[in-house]
């Protein structure tokens, strides 16, 4: 019967019943290594395994103070004794102490007072339970739950694995320890000589699980090439913008509700304003004539993880469209919210972009590139309702009904850039601009009803998920 290497290793120190840490120690193994060939020489018939667990109670804090200083229900008792009001009882012991005595029935209330009804008769089990913790002594199982529950011990469990040889060896012979090719063997041309483990060339193997894209990575790539062939170009941006292109290029007044800590995630170093000058004074007399008060710059020097690919857009009006040539951009990219998650609320999620910088579009230009782009992605039952953003006038809201939810789901939103963004930035007007949700119609698509789940690691989700 062939044994491996490490098999060998391992019987050759084996005397008696040890430890796999033991074991691992003497034969020069990881104890994983150990453990992982053990099982095989248990399944030869070379040794048996016994499993061990044990368990070991341990004071928290709480639990310490009430070993030492009495638990609530016994200092109510106490104060039962001193027929003391209940407004004198500290926090912890009307919170939990009266509710315990009065389970033990210990003590009653009378006219807002405590009263004693009766005392335990020798030492209080829970109590005695903690002092024995506390000098490491065993305890009475059933206190153990008890305080178990009640958080004042937590169980600290511990598993070992025991192996012994078996009474009776299965036979071999010694060049079935010889197995394993080594560097020495090779260099040394005794391999010639040894004799090796047999190995079963038809044995089943695992299939492998060929490489697969994310179905993000997949939607991108659908996305990017819709884009494309509706004659978009792509527009790329960092995710750590300033707040000046983030937010004060956009027309978001300094004190708006959206700059706070609550919703955007701010760096620690400063970032610098732009080169231009003219450009940042313009987006000045904008700020200061329209929303009133004195715009600062240290504010707008603010670096931020971007809460919306805007920040690109603005920033491609400024550097790509100042002439009159008529453009069409789009980007894909990470934006950071600082919000709680939810089924469909993600801190960390993409934004697809997109601008038309042209004097003659109109907003129903503006509704029909949202209704083809959906509709090349899959999505006839969508509608637009108006809504509010700071840099857009008019501006809506683009929404798809969820089957499996039983209800419309926002998929982001859109308008046109008002005169106060456009024109300071390129000095053109009309331009029209959208945000959408990349993972919420990935949702629909995947039939996912909880947006978390497209950031699990999880295998076999991925495995099976299917986009169209």
């Amino acid at each position: 019967m062939a044994l491996h290497q490490a098999e060998a290793k391992i019987l050759s120190v084996l005397s008696g019943r040890m430890s796999a840490q033991e074991v691992a120690s003497k034969a020069g193994l990881p104890e994983s290594t150990v453990l992982s060939f053990v099982q095989s020489l248990r399944e030869k018939g070379y040794v048996s395994v016994v499993f061990s667990e044990t368990k070991k109670a341990e004071l928290t804090a709480e639990g310490r103070r009430a070993a030492e200083e009495g638990l609530p229900e016994q200092k109510v008792l106490k104060a039962a004794k001193e027929k003391s009001g209940l407004s004198l009882l500290p926090e912890q012991e009307r919170a939990v102490g009266i509710a315990w005595a009065t389970k033990n029935g210990w003590v009653k209330i009378e006219a807002g007072k405590l009263a004693v009804l009766s005392e335990p008769e020798g030492e209080y089990p829970l109590q005695s339970a903690l002092l024995s913790i506390l000098r490491g002594e065993s305890a009475d199982q059933s206190a153990l739950s008890v305080l178990s529950k009640r958080k004042l011990i937590r169980i600290l469990s511990s598993k070992e694995i025991y192996i012994e040889p078996t009474p009776v060896q299965p036979e071999h012979d010694k060049a079935d320890w010889v197995n394993a090719l080594s560097r020495e063997m090779l260099l040394s041309g005794s391999w010639r000589q040894a004799s090796f483990r047999p190995y079963d060339i038809q044995a089943p193997v695992e299939v492998p699980t060929p490489a697969k894209r994310h179905p993000i990575a997949l939607l991108k790539r659908k996305i990017s090439l819709i884009f494309a062939q509706m004659g978009f170009e792509e527009m790329q941006g960092s995710e750590i913008q300033s707040s000046f292109w983030n937010f004060d290029a956009l027309f978001q007044p300094q004190d708006h509700p959206a700059r706070d800590l609550a919703d955007t995630f701010y760096l620690k170093s400063p970032s610098s304003l732009p080169a231009d000058s003219a450009l940042v004074e313009r987006v000045r007399k904008v700020h200061e004539s329209c929303w009133g008060g004195n715009w600062d710059e240290q504010m707008a020097a603010k670096k931020v993880l971007r809460t919306h690919t805007t920040a690109v857009s603005a920033s491609y009006l400024y550097n790509h469209c100042r002439n009159k040539t008529p453009k069409k951009y789009f980007c894909i990219g990470k934006v950071f919210r600082n919000e709680a998650t939810d089924y469909k609320h993600l801190a960390e999620f993409f934004q697809v972009e997109g601008i038309v910088v042209w004097e003659k579009a109109t907003f129903r230009d503006l509704l029909g590139c949202l209704k083809a782009f959906y509709s090349r992605l899959g999505f006839e039952k969508i509608r637009f309702q108006p809504s509010y953003f700071p840099y857009t006038e008019p501006s809506l809201e683009i929404a798809a009904y969820f089957e499996k939810k039983q209800q419309w789901i926002e998929l982001g939103g859109a308008g046109i850039f008002r005169p106060e963004v456009s024109i300071p930035l390129c000095d053109r007007y009309p331009v029209l601009a959208w945000g959408l949700s990349l993972e919420r119609p990935l949702m629909l698509m995947t039939e996912t009803e909880d947006i978390r789940s497209f950031y699990k690691s999880s295998v076999g989700w991925l495995k099976s998920s299917r986009i169209g």
